[in-house]
């Protein structure tokens, strides 16, 4: 099932599902559809209190640098204040010399969770979507920690929805397009630490609430954007997550 969000006429933002070229209003804890939707915009399609995202989490990005493989999960947060949802702008700030596009598996937390085993992570997973760790690479080299390099708004494009029936999330393939033209080719199977793992590692940190999102890493072949392009993120089984470049002045982003 594929679940987002969608703001409708009247001004209120209700849950949805993708059933190929139709919409429905969508009761999320049933799961049953209300009937098709009056939706004006389709929106990023959960609203996280946070985004935990890892580092350095796949063998051959970890080659590609040839920087040694972690013993444990490297994370860090993003804020919501970033979230975008698939076809919204990613606004290059003023200042930055260098914008990254960085493809990734996002895990959708479904309901709140602490201290989770990796044998019962599954239980407490909503689904996976589509997600960029947009990155002012200048700003991270400059600062030495990641915060201000992946907190601008618009740096977490998520989406087009969450797929809630992924069978096997270690073995879906993972492309990145930069105007068409493919710049990451993997496969999650090639995670350090997969998804139940991380689950469970980062719920022993903090506590998890329903909607956050795990960013899982990124595969080899990330590289900068500019103002015009368009970064296409594609997974296996989920969906192509869309953004376009812009100049703050002419954002659209909401």
């Amino acid at each position: 099932m594929k679940v987002g969000r969608a703001l409708t006429r009247d001004g209120s933002v209700k849950w949805c599902e993708y059933a190929g070229e139709r919409v429905y209003e969508l009761d999320l804890e049933t799961r049953q559809r209300k009937g098709e939707i009056n939706a004006i915009a389709f929106l990023a399609p959960v609203r996280p209190t946070k985004i935990v995202a890892v580092g350095l989490n796949y063998k051959d990005h970890a080659m590609e640098f040839s920087l040694d493989i972690p013993e444990e999960p490297i994370i860090f947060l993003k804020p919501p204040s970033s979230v975008i949802g698939n076809n919204e702008d990613i606004v290059y700030p003023e200042g930055v010399k260098r914008l990254d596009f960085e493809a990734e598996l996002a895990i959708v937390i479904s309901k709140r969770c602490r201290a989770v085993s990796r044998d019962k992570a599954k239980d407490y997973i909503l689904g996976y979507t589509c997600f960029n760790d947009v990155t002012a690479r200048d700003l991270q080299v400059k600062d030495g920690q990641w915060t201000r390099s992946k907190s601008f708004d618009t740096f977490a494009p998520i989406g087009p929805w969450v797929e809630t029936e992924i069978a096997d999330p270690g073995e879906l393939r993972i492309v990145s397009r930069l105007n068409g033209k493919v710049m990451q080719s993997s496969s999650t199977s090639n995670m350090i630490f997969d998804v139940y793992y991380l689950v469970s590692f980062i719920s022993c940190v903090m506590t998890l609430e329903q909607f956050d999102v795990i960013a899982t890493g990124t595969p080899p072949g990330v590289g900068p954007m500019k103002i015009g392009d368009t970064i296409g993120i594609e997974i296996q089984g989920i969906g192509e997550l869309r953004n376009r470049v812009i100049a703050p002045c002419t954002s659209r982003a909401t």
